[in-house]
């Protein structure tokens, strides 16, 4: 597996499925771990865990991990110490773990008593080895998918110009993507689910609406409204889209917006 790969050290491939993305309130429910040695032996495991917290919905419909599959799983803190000895003096990777993986992971330890750092460790992020391959620039895109360099680049004319034949270029490539405006707006939109206004300021974990920005990231829109008024106070007076305003003063009037699937279970019930 690892003939091509020159190790100094081992190296901890990992990823985590949580409860949700905010490492301050959220938990791991899942952690898997590839354990390369430079040798090439390969130790693989996977452990299931009880995050102590209910598990969302919307994760749920993620990971397919359920409060009934991990209601008999240990703890992380009973599993920290083993783990902590495990993944020393290793190095690691993964997917996107810069952003989410290694921050989950560094939380969970911390709430168990241990300082776990990756400042000594080599970081390889998969996600972005791939960014960097493939850059998503304008220009990149018509070579890739028209067969010729772009040229008279970040003219206007030029860029809607070829804009438009990137996308012709797509139908030819990709067969399989629609062909109607509905249809290709959904498939290109990449606020995701749980996204509840266009600059993702606010976002969904599970039922409740959380902030996604600034030192009250993870709160939720509830929980501010009650405790902290004055944040969302300051939101309606600050240079913030009308949509994210709106959200706000909703808030500070006792209205909060309302997952569809749960409005619908609550209009179904007598």
């Amino acid at each position: 597996m690892s003939n091509e790969l020159k190790l100094e050290r081992p190296l901890v491939v990992f990823d985590i499925e949580s409860t949700g993305i905010m490492p301050q309130r959220d938990r791991i429910v899942e952690l898997a771990v590839l354990k390369i040695y430079p040798d090439g032996r390969t130790q693989n495991t996977v452990r299931r865990l009880n995050p102590e917290m209910p598990i969302p919905p919307g994760a749920t419909a993620i990971h397919g991990i359920t409060d009934d599959d991990v209601k008999d799983c240990p703890v992380f803190s009973i599993i920290a110490e083993k783990l902590y000895n495990y993944i020393d003096n290793c190095d690691l990777c993964g997917y996107n773990i810069t952003g989410f993986d290694i921050p989950m992971l560094e939380a969970e330890f911390k709430r168990a008593g241990f300082e776990f750092k990756v400042d000594n460790r080599k970081v390889i992020d998969v996600y972005n080895i791939f960014c960097k391959l493939y850059p998503r620039t304008l220009s990149a895109a018509y070579e890739f998918f028209c067969g010729k360099p772009l040229e008279g680049a970040h003219g206007a004319a030029a860029d809607t110009a070829a804009t438009f034949e990137v996308l012709l270029g797509q139908f030819a490539k990709h067969p399989e993507l629609p062909r109607d405006a509905a249809g290709l707006a959904e498939f290109s939109d990449l606020l995701g689910a749980d996204a509840v206004d266009r600059t993702r300021r606010f976002k969904w974990s599970g039922d409740e609406v959380i902030v996604n920005f600034g030192k009250n990231a993870g709160r939720t829109l509830r929980e501010l409204a009650a405790n902290d008024p004055g944040f969302l106070r300051w939101i309606v007076r600050s240079d913030f889209s009308d949509e994210v305003k709106n959200i706000a003063n909703d808030a500070l009037m006792g209205k909060f917006p309302v997952r569809k699937n749960v409005q619908n279970e609550q209009q179904a019930q007598p």
